[in-house]
């Protein structure tokens, strides 16, 4: 049972730092994709990031390349999320989420993910 589970969210000022970790387990990962996916109030699910689990492929969400980072850690089994400079567009709650199909295009749809977590909320205000 492939279990997520996310940390490090909170609230931060316009133009600040946060940096989210995703702990992972149930699983090898060895087919997997491994993502963050965010929804604000109101809105639709939105595709953050994706990392494959076995090589260095990465993707972003539009306009989220050079602010955002997703990185992994296979020994600990977790994937983290820099983000800096930090927009008040950017608060929501952030899922990480899992993929055993892979990495591929597919990873930009938001709805496309299996596995999720419950998510940690990020709050952007002044």
């Amino acid at each position: 049972q492939v279990q997520l589970v996310e940390s490090g969210g909170g609230l931060v000022h316009p133009g600040g730092s946060l940096r989210l970790s995703c702990a992972a387990s149930g699983s090898t990962f060895e087919t997997y994709a491994m993502g963050w996916i965010r929804q604000a109030p109101g809105k639709e699910r939105e595709f953050v990031a994706a990392i494959d689990w076995t090589n260095n492929k990465v993707a972003y969400g539009d306009a989220l390349q050079g602010r955002f980072t997703i990185s992994k850690d296979r020994a600990k089994n977790t994937i983290d999320l820099q983000m800096n400079r930090l927009k008040v567009e950017d608060a929501g709650l952030y899922y990480c989420a899992a993929d055993p199909d892979g990495f591929g295009p597919w990873v930009e749809t938001s709805d496309s993910w299996d596995y999720w977590g419950r998510g940690t909320q990020v709050t952007v205000a002044s």
